[in-house]
């Protein structure tokens, strides 16, 4: 797939549809391309993004719940940094269309799906962001209520009462990081940009901190552990860490769709890719360090490995670094939470009803429906991390490859973006009454195969466990669509 114009730098003018009574139904301000003097993210600002999206006590946990897969500390990094470059490359791939128009992802999906059938594919990664969401706020609810422990012993009476599989003094830390969050959240992008340029470099601060202090108690002997009960042969090693290469790809599928939602803001292809590079290769590779290091070497220092960072920061004899390391874990997830989970529901949930629903409402109505699917059921283990990883994938990669072998195989970068505000028979992405058949027959067909191989795999078992849902979903996607594009004469 090619992803490089001729001149990178250079910005279309955004082409805004003309206001009829139609375009009620597919306009608003919000989905609107943004215009080139709008555009205020640099590469700093993409990197800043990525380091708020890894750096969070989901992030960390996912890649430390990566040694269950029998593999040792350098396998595992190693792992990770192939499985980055990969995401790397693909991330690219879909920022593009989003720069080059000024559009978010719901209106990129129109591209391939029709002006009304990106509304199915706007449902399908809102709901993911919406639990993903519930599950972040989860992960960082627990530091509130290590503080909360600290500051107040006897808040420990709260955890004798339980609802909806929750203790009482997890309902209150909840709640209480939910109702943060949401004030952040409500005031706008340009408020998130800011935001999210504080969070990533804060984390940082406490995880060295954190490797500091477990390299001091035990070196680095530790990153040769493995959680398995014997050491497992080359074949099965080499199988372990494919399985890990595909998890990262897997955890990433959420903005391997909507990264529109910020590439749109890009002063340029150049800032974008740079800011890709910094925060993804560069700053996942050493969170990965940091992350095997402090992971591996808890087994020793604390008797057992632990993949919680809250949870060993809560074992520290120091009251204020126990303070200072909740807090900063706790603005992490809020920016992850940002990134990840609240503006790609928030732009789905307004283009499903434009006329309506602005970015802020849609967001605050995704940021309740992250309560009602109590988040912390699926997550309560490092296992059941991994499964949910993969499953989410694979419900999400068959989009992936729709809109990019669209994009890139079918039209061939040209999009006349006029046409994606604009009800009309005679529109481009009209297709057959608003809804392209082809897309959507591609997505269905290709889901059900990607699906299927995860209830195959990770429920019943009946096939070998892996994790090649993303991979599966994405090429059956991309492969199906382009056949039936081209059998049924359609650009």
């Amino acid at each position: 797939m090619s992803s490089s114009p001729s001149t990178p730098d250079a910005v279309p003018h955004p082409a805004v549809a003309p206001a009829t009574q139609d375009d009620s139904r597919l306009y608003n301000d919000d989905l609107a391309p943004v215009p080139h003097d709008k555009r205020t993210w640099t590469g700093y600002s993409i990197f800043a993004m990525w380091m708020s999206d890894v750096h969070s006590v989901g992030g960390y946990t996912f890649a430390a719940s990566l040694f269950l897969l029998g593999i040792s500390g350098w396998q595992v990094l190693a792992s990770l940094t192939v499985g980055i470059l990969a995401v790397y490359v693909l991330m690219n791939w879909v920022g593009k269309p989003s720069y080059v128009h000024g559009i978010p992802f719901p209106v990129a999906a129109r591209v391939s799906m029709g002006v009304m059938g990106a509304n199915l594919a706007a449902v399908i990664r809102g709901v993911v962001g919406i639990v993903w969401y519930g599950v972040q706020t989860y992960f960082a609810s627990k530091a509130v209520a290590t503080l909360l422990l600290l500051a107040v012993p006897s808040a420990a009476a709260l955890q004798q009462t339980s609802f909806l599989h929750l203790d009482g003094l997890g309902w209150v830390s909840f709640l209480f990081m939910w109702l943060f969050q949401l004030v952040i959240f409500q005031r706008g992008m340009e408020a998130i940009r800011k935001f999210i340029d504080f969070c990533g470099p804060a984390v940082y601060v406490v995880m060295f901190a954190l490797t500091a202090w477990i390299v001091s108690q035990t070196g680095l002997s530790s990153l040769s552990l493995t959680l398995g009960d014997k050491p497992l042969s080359g074949a099965a090693q080499f199988i372990g860490m494919g399985n890990a290469v595909l998890l990262v790809v897997s955890y990433f599928a959420a903005l391997l769709l909507n990264f529109g939602d910020f590439s749109r803001f890009a002063k340029s292809e150049r800032q974008m890719r740079v800011g890709n590079f910094l925060g993804l290769p560069v700053n996942f590779i050493v969170f990965a360090i940091v992350t095997v290091i402090v992971t591996s070497g808890s087994a020793k220092v604390f008797g057992q490995m632990i993949m919680d960072p809250v949870a060993i920061v809560a074992r520290l004899d120091n009251k204020v670094a126990v303070v200072i390391g909740s807090l900063t874990f706790i603005v992490a997830t809020m920016g992850i939470n940002i990134v990840a989970n609240f503006v790609s529901p928030a732009y789905d949930i307004a283009n499903l009803f434009p006329k309506h629903v602005d970015f802020k409402r849609g967001g605050l109505i995704a940021s309740i429906l992250a309560v009602l699917v109590c988040p912390w059921i699926f997550v309560d283990s490092p296992k059941a991390i991994t499964i949910f990883v993969s499953v989410f994938g694979a419900v999400l990669a068959p989009l992936y490859g729709v809109m990019m072998a669209d994009f890139y195989l079918i039209k061939k970068q040209q999009v006349d973006a006029a046409q994606l505000y604009t009800m009309s028979p005679t529109g481009q992405f009209h297709y057959d009454g608003g809804w392209n058949r082809v897309g959507l027959t591609a997505l269905g067909l290709a889901g059900a195969i990607s699906i299927g191989w995860e209830i195959c795999t990770q429920l019943l078992h009946v096939l070998p466990e892996n994790n090649l849902g993303w991979v599966i979903g994405a090429l059956a996607g991309c492969v199906l669509y382009v056949a039936m594009m081209r059998a049924a004469h359609r650009r």
